[in-house]
């Protein structure tokens, strides 16, 4: 699984095509993000990451992101 802490740059696919984005938390525990459920845990822990391009902030798997190079 790929760790990663707050303020890494990372990456990831959208419709659009790339989108580049940094940690902002890691979630470990069912919260919300703008009014949607994320149903994280410690054994399916999700991302909280902004979007460089939009500033927009929404959450993401670990297994959809990868760091930035």
């Amino acid at each position: 699984m790929n760790e990663f802490k707050k303020g890494d740059a990372v990456e990831w696919n959208t419709p659009q095509g790339t989108t580049k984005g940094k940690i902002v938390k890691k979630h470990t525990q069912p919260t919300k993000i703008k009014n949607h459920k994320v149903a994280a845990s410690k054994d399916s822990p999700e991302y909280e990451v902004k979007s460089e391009s939009t500033g927009n902030v929404a959450a993401h798997k670990p297994e959809s992101l990868k760091k930035d190079s």
